[in-house]
């Protein structure tokens, strides 16, 4: 499965207005915690690649929920679209574990809130990202035939918020992250 994804920097207060006018479903608020790991047999920085475990609480559910996501290198120059895998696990600390025991390092630390609308069958995510600020993403989940209408729909749905697609940014929070520091 495929995820395309395009992302700019804007303000919220603007993009929820224009949510509201287009009747867009407010489907759930979370905070997320994303700790990337450095492979110990190749850079992903290098080649693109990334491996994470988040732990996501929603703001109407007190419990978390942990998933492993391995991301793979972007397949298109137009959009944030790579091949995506991922998975849920009972115990966030058991995984870190497995994968400190296997010799993978965490790396880096993103922290996000995130409130996710529906729109158009895309999903249209606020972020406010701890020292980045805020960006607006729009995604789905395509098969590799479909990217191009997918990223085309998504462009559309960009526009209809107000935002250009031509100020997108293809680079990963955590990418931004380290490119601040």
């Amino acid at each position: 499965m495929y995820e395309v994804e395009l992302k700019v920097r804007a303000a919220h207060d603007d993009v929820r207005d224009r949510l509201a006018a287009l009747g867009a479903d407010h489907t759930a608020s979370v905070r997320q915690v994303d700790t990337y790991y450095d492979a110990p047999h190749r850079d992903f920085a290098e080649t693109d690649e990334a491996l994470r475990v988040r732990r996501e609480t929603r703001d109407d559910d007190p419990r978390s929920e942990t998933r492993i996501t391995y991301k793979g290198p972007l397949v298109e120059a137009a959009s944030k679209t790579r091949e995506e895998f991922e998975t849920a696990v009972d115990d966030g600390e058991a995984a870190a574990d497995i994968f400190a025991g296997l010799g993978f390092d965490p790396a880096a630390t993103v922290e996000k809130d995130r409130d996710f609308y529906a729109v158009d069958g895309y999903t249209v995510t606020l972020d406010s990202v701890e020292g980045l600020g805020e960006f607006v993403e729009v995604e789905r989940e395509t098969d590799e035939a479909d990217i191009e209408a997918v990223r085309e729909g998504a462009v559309s749905v960009l526009a209809e918020l107000g935002l250009d697609a031509d100020d997108q940014i293809r680079t990963s929070y955590l990418g931004l992250l380290l490119d601040e520091s």
